[in-house]
């Protein structure tokens, strides 16, 4: 006899409705799992057999077939567990079938008969309701998760018995309360405050900028200066998430089973810190096989991803971040399917001027020459170092200042302003459903990063001696208005260009001189030299720059 129930699984983070449908004929007993089953799953038989006899259920004579619907999606994992025991007990109703087929059932068996907890409850809670389904039982340790989804009638169970009591009508002990999530700024982590980092103005206000317009931000600097401590002090400062943001950040971490022991919804921003050997697979999708899992660009999805001695992360680590910089998704192709991961994320990365960090330093004498030099620069790609908005410098804080410091901001007062400059980006980017200036695309920075007749000459001036590709010269238009929304200024103006410019000029260290050739960066001297009365040619920038026009009509001087 025919029996069906329902369940969820996940394709990438999105969650789906899967049918459960279980039959018995008659002949030799047996069970089989059909529907492209991974090894866990397939190993259900025996959990689920052992569960409902140890719970004190008859199990089904013959030979039993289970069939999970879509057929042509790959399942995995033992979410399935509860649905494929309840769909056994329809066959001869010991549950009611027509009852059954109202609820979404998820969770995994142990063998006498208690409900584990699975991962990705959120994301297949969601799928499930925007199918259609209101009622849901799932394991009790899920419940707090399961709740984040509103409009929903949820039950939190610990055991195959508790089901079955669901389902015929007793549930009323198991009904678990949803509501919608309310985000408290007091429970988020603590990544430590600004005021503790002596000296270095110039990289704190680098990195306010940074965090007011969601841009990609690179310290240089001989090691022991305050690179780490700067870029872990970076979220102090950083807006708090939104609802939707924050649910989001949620089922990726549910995905990636970074939930356990957590209740509710992740409320302060990620800060990924991977170590420097780690690989191009793990950084973008968690690790190797069929099915894959959200890696670390997208563990750090609207939060911050800082590696730390960027040049010893290998170079096909460095690349494959760059196109999830530029369009905030990674999508991966395996056998199982292709799956898109959301990684927009603020990129901080640090790194010494040279292999033993001290070029261009007086604090001691550097041991590298400039093939070294250039060996260790060249690992960092032009088109990488395109996409870093802010590049600076970050020196080592003289003694008198070390042991004379009378104290600094803390991050709660550069957070106010950080939020209210988000708050004015918000609301100029509303109707593109943006926010923030980092995320402005090619095609509309002519009419939001519009530049006054000043601060046009400024920037084609920098672009003839600086040679600066196409999309640097966007980047330091964001920049620039970032800069002005800080200052409370409705228009760019030269100074805010200025300013902008200046974070991409790293010219005090050696290193740049004799290395930059081989990864992007042209040394402004050199470029200076040949070309200080070029024309700004259009054909180095994009049809929908809004620098264009200078082409025709302005000479660099």
């Amino acid at each position: 006899m025919l029996s069906l129930a329902f369940s969820a699984a996940m394709l990438g983070i999105e969650g789906y409705v899967v049918r459960v449908e279980a039959d018995s004929a008659p002949g030799t007993p047996g069970f089989a799992i059909i529907g492209l089953p991974d090894r866990a799953l397939g190993e259900a038989r025996e959990r689920v057999r052992a569960a409902i006899l140890n719970s004190g259920f008859s199990y089904p004579a013959g030979r039993l077939l289970v069939n999970l619907s879509p057929a042509d999606v790959r399942k995995a994992g033992p979410s399935f567990d509860l649905a494929i025991a309840l769909a056994l007990l329809g066959m001869d109703e010991q549950v009611g079938r027509a009852g059954l087929q109202e609820f979404i059932a998820l969770g995994e068996l142990a063998l006498d008969g208690k409900l584990q907890p699975v991962s990705g409850i959120l994301p297949m809670v969601l799928g499930a309701r925007n199918a259609g389904f209101l009622k849901l039982i799932v394991p009790a340790c899920n419940a707090d998760e399961a709740a984040l989804v509103s409009g929903i009638e949820l039950y939190a169970i610990d055991s195959l018995r508790s089901a079955v009591a669901v389902l015929i009508g007793h549930g009323a002990k198991w009904r678990h309360r949803t509501a919608t999530p309310v985000l408290d700024a007091s429970d988020e982590s603590v990544h430590g405050d600004l005021v503790d980092v002596r000296g270095q103005l110039a990289a704190k206000r680098a990195l306010e900028i940074a965090a007011a317009g969601g841009h990609n931000l690179l310290l240089v600097g001989p090691p022991g200066c305050g690179k780490t401590m700067l870029a872990r002090r970076l979220p102090s400062i950083l807006p708090p998430m939104s609802l939707h943001e924050a649910l989001e950040v949620t089922k990726i971490y549910s995905v990636a089973r970074l939930l356990v022991g957590r209740a509710g919804i992740v409320r302060a921003r990620p800060f990924r810190f991977p170590h420097h050997t780690i690989s191009q697979t793990a950084l973008v999708v968690g690790g190797g096989g069929a099915l894959v899992k959200p890696g670390e660009i997208s563990l750090a999805h609207h939060g911050v991803l800082f590696l730390d001695e960027l040049p010893e992360f290998a170079r096909s680590a460095i690349e494959v971040m760059r196109q999830p910089l530029e369009e905030g998704t990674v999508t991966i192709a395996r056998a199982a399917g292709t799956f898109t991961y959301p990684a927009r994320f603020q990129l901080v990365a640090s790194m010494n001027p040279c292999p033993c960090g001290y070029r261009g330093t007086r604090s001691a004498e550097c041991r590298c020459d400039d093939a070294m030099v250039a060996k260790y620069v060249s690992k960092l790609s032009g088109p990488l170092l395109d996409r870093i908005d802010l590049q600076i410098e970050v020196a080592r804080v003289p003694f008198d200042d070390m042991v004379r410091y009378d104290g600094g901001e803390r991050s709660t007062c550069i957070r106010r302003r950080v939020v209210a400059a988000r708050e004015i980006q918000g609301n100029r980017l509303a109707e593109i459903a943006l926010t923030c200036n980092a995320e402005i695309p090619g095609n509309a920075m002519r009419r939001y990063c519009e530049l006054d007749e000043q601060a046009m000459r400024l920037l084609a001036r920098a672009s003839a001696k600086r040679q600066f590709s196409a999309r640097a010269l966007d980047r330091i238009a964001r920049v620039a208005r970032t800069i002005a929304d800080l200052a409370g200024d409705a228009a760019i103006a030269a100074e805010h260009v200025a300013e902008a410019i200046q974070y991409r000029s790293l010219k005090r260290l050696g290193a740049y001189d004799s290395g930059m050739s081989n990864c992007g960066i042209a040394s402004p001297s050199r470029n200076a030299e040949n070309s200080p009365g070029e024309n700004w040619r259009p054909a180095q920038n994009g049809p929908n720059s809004p620098y264009r026009a200078l082409a025709s009509s302005n000479r660099i001087s």
